[in-house]
């Protein structure tokens, strides 16, 4: 796939372009999105993602397009467990939700430039080390354990990192409006804000180490692996505000990604050692018996382990709260026996009891 100078400088100028719409548009103003809004662009970003898709395909063959569309469901899948830990953040340090809107576009912003970054140097370590693919692959298959037997339940807002920023910078306790900085009594502070824009940050570095080797492990493309990138973090935004409830109902999502993590990792290490260059691997031949996994398996695989994560996590979930409204009924019924039947037996109802229990059941 040939990609000119053109082209980049088309596709950055154009994302560029979407995400200060994104901040003018939408972010300058703090307000909290309607259900509405964040359905119409999320709905919007997802559609502008697919007919991207399509136009590779098209124009460039329906390989590359393969690996677009297997690279994107990956992105977006990790980006959406990206906001269990931005909502962990938030709630960490208190933002209000007309404010949550700049904090996540600021984040999703630095998102992209770490991404463009590692994506520049993954790119520069895959054209010249074929054995980076050994190293990218057991990366995978570490995380993947992690993912799967690790939860979010530690508050990134109270790490280790975020208390060596607060010794650092002098911060101010509340929080003045959207603003980043506050000037009291001479002296400028950083306001809580700022202090969730730079743990949210630091998140996407972490996710980034997962996020890029994934990718790579579906295709060497790099414009495929940026494009998927952009396209997975537009509208994550949005998507936070509309599926905010639904987080905690995905239980089984980190599993899903953890499966897909260690998918990508045996794909990724089947490939090494078939281009294998190692001097003490084989005596640096390749292992053309090491079979290739094709596109469209990955594509399939990927998209099924997603759909299989969200609808056993929704009817786990489904039947949690059918439990809980029962068993909340249930109380509430007892709560009112207790109310009627309770106290010595001999004890006669007075009239403020009658009165009391009156009001009760007519309530």
């Amino acid at each position: 796939m040939s990609i000119s100078p053109l082209v980049w400088i088309v596709t950055i100028a154009v994302t560029i372009a979407f995400f200060v719409y994104e901040f003018f548009a939408h972010v300058r103003k703090p307000h909290e999105p309607s259900v509405g809004e964040s359905a119409r662009w999320s709905a919007f970003y997802i559609g502008l993602a697919v007919l991207f898709g399509v136009g590779v395909g098209v124009v460039s063959g329906w390989t590359y397009g393969g690996e677009y569309f297997a690279g994107y469901l990956t992105e977006k899948a990790l980006s959406i467990d990206n906001l269990f830990v931005f909502l962990i953040v938030m709630t960490g340090f208190a933002v209000p939700k007309i404010s949550q809107q700049k904090v996540l576009m600021i984040g999703i912003a630095i998102a992209l430039i770490l991404r463009g970054a590692f994506i520049a140097v993954g790119a520069t370590l895959i054209e010249n080390f074929s054995w980076v693919f050994y190293l990218f692959g057991a990366l995978l298959l570490v995380l993947a354990y992690r993912q799967a037997f690790s939860g979010h339940e530690s508050d990134p807002s109270q790490g280790r990192f975020m208390r060596l920023v607060r010794r650092i910078l002098p911060v101010s306790d509340e929080y003045a409006e959207d603003r980043l900085t506050v000037r009291k009594g001479g002296r400028r502070f950083v306001t809580p804000m700022m202090l969730t824009i730079i743990a949210i940050g630091f998140v996407d570095l972490v996710f980034a180490v997962d996020s890029i080797p994934a990718i790579y492990g579906l295709t060497e493309e790099a414009y495929l692996v940026f494009t998927a990138n952009a396209f997975a973090l537009m509208g994550l935004r949005q998507l936070y505000f509309l599926i905010g409830g639904l987080l905690a109902r995905l239980v089984y999502l980190a599993q899903g990604l953890a499966v897909i993590l260690a998918f990508i990792g045996v794909k990724l290490v089947l490939h090494a050692m078939h281009v294998n260059e190692l001097p003490f691997v084989n005596g640096g031949e390749p292992m053309l018996w090491a079979p290739e996994i094709p596109i469209w398996f990955s594509l399939l695989f990927i998209g099924a382990t997603i759909a299989v994560a969200t609808a056993a996590s929704l009817l786990k979930t489904r039947g949690e709260r059918g439990r809980s409204d029962a068993v909340a009924e249930s109380g509430d019924v007892d709560a009112g026996t207790a109310d009627v039947d309770g106290g010595p037996e001999d004890a006669p109802a007075g009239p403020e009891d009658l009165g009391a229990v009156s009001a009760r059941s007519t309530s």
